[in-house]
Formats: C-alpha cells, structure tokens, sequence
C-alpha cells in the first residue's frame, strides 16, 4: 500500500534579529526593556527572535541608523544564519532604509512603526479597521516609495507585506495619492456614521477603558459587562471598540474597550484611528488600566497620559485602575505587597484622581472597583439629570 505524502502548506515563521541604540541619556537597562517590548511585537506579529544587537551612539547615524561596523557586524550574522528580517526599535528615515536596504539586500527592513501597522492589518477585523489601517499604512508608505517599491517586488508576503503592499507595481506615488484621498472620503462617511450611532446611545453616561496594550483592558471589560470580549496574550488584540451596556445597581451606564496604546504609537495610525479614539473624547469617566507588574508601569502610564493628551482628552475624570497585583514581585525580607500598593497610592492618587488595585484575572477587589465606579457614574447622573433619581 502506498503512503501518501501529506505537505503542509501553512508559511514557516520568518526568523528575525532586533536592532536598538542607547542614545542621549537612556541606560542600558531602559533600551534592553525597549527591546523586550520590541520582541514581544515580533512574536505578535508571528516572527522568531534570534539575536538582538545593541549600540550606544549619541544620536542615530543619518546614513545607516547604526555605526558601519555595527552594520557590518549585523550583515554577517544575518547572511550566516539566513536570516529573514532586520527590525529596527525606532523610526527609520527615507535615506536610512534605502541605504541599509542596499548594504543588506535580499532581506527585509522594518522599522518599529512598520512593524506596528503591520500587527494592525493582521488584526483589522472590521470594514471600518481595515479602512483605517490601510490609510496609515499608505501614509507611512509614500515617503519610502522609491526603496520600499524595488523591496516589495522582491517580496512574497509575510511580515511588513500584509496591505497596501501587495498591490503589484500600481503604487507609485500618483495612484497612492489618489487612495489616500479616497480612503479619507471612506472615513469621513463612516466617522460621520458613527458619530450617529455614540449619539443615539441615548443619556446613558459613557465610560471608556484606556491603556497600555496588554495591560489587561478586556478581561476587565469581560467581567464587568459578564459578555465575553477578545482576549489574547498578544499585543493590540483589541483594534475594533467595544461597547456594552453595564448595570450596577440598577443604574444602568456603557463601557467601551479601546484599542491600546504603545511606546513611539505611529503617528498615522493616531491620525487614521480617529473614529475609534472618539470613544475616548466622548466619554464622561476614563478608567485607566496599568499592568502594574510590569517593571516599566511608570513609563507606560506617562506615554498613555501623553497620547491622551494628543487627542484631546486629558481632562477628562480619570480613575487610574492597577491591574495584575497578584503579580507583584515581592522580594523576601522586603517590602509586602500591600506597602509596594500603599506606595503606589502616595505617588499617583490626588483629589481628582482616585487609584484602585485589582486582578481581572483573578477577581480581586472587583467588588471596590464596582463601588467606586457606581459612585463616579452616579455623581455624573445627577449632576447631568437631577430628577432621575428613580434609578438608585
């Protein structure tokens, strides 16, 4: 009896190495997490690490980004090992890629906002996500036309090809224009859509869920609204909003899960996700959720205030909600938990800003959490409609 030869047809996952630079008064420490953040995106984006290299230069090189011998160093490892992609932990500039397209040929270049609107596309679900991604992606593209072009030729899909990219030899800077200008016109007409539909949500007092990505936002917004949402272990699981309508007692209000934020956020894709964002501008209370387990929570709080700054919603009442305490590390003989909590609470509670610990995960101080949410809703209520207090 013959035996029949099965042969997978899925894509082997591309190999990749990680390139980042200490420059001005970062430490070795800050860019080696830089790069861990970095790495988890790969992995994201279905890539395998194999070696990260690190520089320490003043500023990047105009030319290449990195020094010619770092370069050089790089080539030679990436040729021996065959590897597929270089990623790089910052923005690269026209003439950067270009040059270390043709010190490097035959491989891909990709630079951290590449690799952002990259795992977008992936996860772009939705009509309306996928418009939005593709504008940003264009956007990104246009500059980077004339090297990013002869690459694309060369190229059969996989990571840093998904979109625009694919489209065969009709992107030249004309026809892109003119998908640029139809994608907007796309957007506009469903912005305005949607714009109707947060408008026919009715007087219901409107709460938005923000944060750094993976910090835990939609297990939150699963066991608030007790309907399942997407969760994942992966970075910007969440690109389409959310909305569910939450009933504590008895005061009925709406919940949206936004998409997260990230360290050096493209700035295209601010501008393409405006539509989504608006559920944030929109909102009566933001819950700003932190993984505070991560070693870097600090970092990741400011760069989620400094986004929300950029689009305008700053002012907004802000509860900031620290999520994943059961995964504090406590040293032995060290401070407890509770002191690191208590801590926290000193550095980051002020009059207008409450600070609350949980574990989604575990369901720890759901019950605070719920109190402290039904009380900030139910200040909103009256103040916006003084004779309803049929509800509580």
């Amino acid at each position: 009896m013959l035996e029949k030869k099965l042969h997978s047809t899925a894509l082997e996952p591309e190999t990749c190495v990680l390139i980042g630079l200490i420059q001005g008064r970062e430490t070795r420490e800050e860019v080696t997490e830089h790069l861990e953040e970095l790495a988890f995106l790969a992995t994201t984006a279905d890539a395998i690490k194999k070696r990260t290299f690190v520089q320490s230069l003043g500023r990047p090189d105009t030319r290449t980004f990195v020094g010619s011998g770092k370069l050089q160093e790089i080539k030679e490892y990436v040729e021996e090992h065959d590897i597929d992609i270089l990623i790089f932990d910052d923005e690269l500039t026209p003439t950067q890629l270009r040059n270390i397209e043709r010190e490097i040929p035959e491989r891909k270049i990709l630079d951290r906002p590449n690799l952002i609107l990259d795992i977008f596309a992936q996860r772009a679900r939705t009509a309306h996500a996928k418009t939005q991604v593709e504008l940003a992606q264009y956007q990104y593209l246009l500059p980077r036309l004339t090297n990013m072009w002869t690459h694309l030729q060369k190229q059969k899909g996989g990571i840093g090809m998904k979109g625009p990219g694919e489209k065969e030899i009709e992107t030249d800077r004309r026809i892109i224009r003119d998908r640029i200008a139809h994608l907007k016109k796309e957007l506009t007409a469903i912005d305005k859509q949607m714009a109707t539909q947060r408008g026919n949500r009715g007087a219901l007092v409107r709460v938005a869920l923000v944060g750094y990505t993976n910090a835990g936002k939609s297990t939150l917004m699963t066991l608030m609204s007790k309907s399942e949402v997407f969760v994942e272990n992966k970075l910007f699981a969440t690109l389409d909003t959310t909305v569910r309508k939450v009933v504590l007692q008895n005061l009925p209000f709406l919940v949206s899960d936004t998409v997260g934020f990230i360290r050096k956020l493209p700035h295209q894709l601010i501008e393409s996700f405006k539509s989504t964002l608006d559920e944030t501008r929109e909102s009566d209370l933001l819950l700003h959720v932190v993984d505070v387990s991560h070693p870097q929570f600090e970092d990741h709080l400011a760069i989620v205030e400094a986004t929300l700054a950029e689009i305008g919603s700053n002012d907004k009442h802000t509860m900031i909600v620290f999520n994943k305490v059961d995964r504090i590390k406590v040293e032995p003989f060290g401070s407890t938990r509770e002191d690191i909590m208590d801590g926290i609470r000193e550095r980051f509670e002020r009059g207008d800003r409450e600070v609350i610990f949980i574990s989604a995960k575990e369901k720890w101080g759901m019950e605070e959490l719920r109190e402290v949410i039904f009380e900030a809703v139910k200040a909103i209520h009256v103040k916006r409609y003084p004779y309803h207090n049929f509800l509580y």
